[in-house]
């Protein structure tokens, strides 16, 4: 059975997130599974120039929002982990309270009560009350809070760089074989 990954891709600023783990999974020879809310491939098309077709082209299956039936709404479908990149506070807000009010929410809900690794790429700022203690309840459920912010040490000379760092520090939390984040060498 070939290793799983699904990916949630909502409308917080950070598509590229998204599209790089789809594309860096693509390569490592994982499956993706993408759930992508309208909001979602609005920012991929904003900030990407990517339309819901060719967003979709970038994972082996799609998934829309309100298919709630979707192999990925079971735990009897064994992904192996999630990454919700990037992740707004609605979707944080949903996850935290187990609304499973669509298929990327559900997917979410099913990673923590089969206690799987549930990574989400939070991007919002400045934080709210309401924020940190979404967050602090994702994670008291077991999920991994990971706000995608760049690592200066290695001196990245591209934007490219950061985002490729952060996707591989996510793929190693994820769990994902063959990931590559470059180790802190030390002064």
């Amino acid at each position: 059975m070939p290793v799983r990954l699904v990916v949630g891709l909502t409308g917080a600023t950070g598509a590229v997130y998204g599209v790089r783990l789809l594309t860096r999974a693509r390569a490592l020879g994982v499956q993706t599974h993408l759930v992508a809310t309208a909001a979602g491939v609005m920012n991929a098309h904003h900030e990407l120039a990517l339309d819901r077709r060719a967003l979709e082209a970038l994972a082996d299956h799609s998934h829309a929002p309100g298919e709630i039936g979707a192999c990925i709404a079971s735990g009897s479908f064994e992904a192996a982990a999630m990454a919700v990149a990037p992740c707004s506070m609605k979707t944080l807000a949903a996850i935290a309270h187990g609304l499973s009010d669509n298929l990327l929410t559900r997917a979410a809900d099913v990673m923590l009560k089969e206690r799987r690794r549930l990574l989400l790429m939070v991007r919002e700022t400045p934080l709210n009350l309401a924020h940190l203690r979404n967050m602090t309840a994702a994670t008291e459920m077991g999920a991994i809070v990971f706000p995608p912010l760049p690592a200066f040490y290695h001196r990245p000379r591209s934007i490219e760089e950061m985002i490729d760092e952060t996707t591989e520090r996510v793929l190693a939390l994820l769990g994902i074989e063959g990931a590559s984040p470059r180790p802190w060498q030390g002064l």
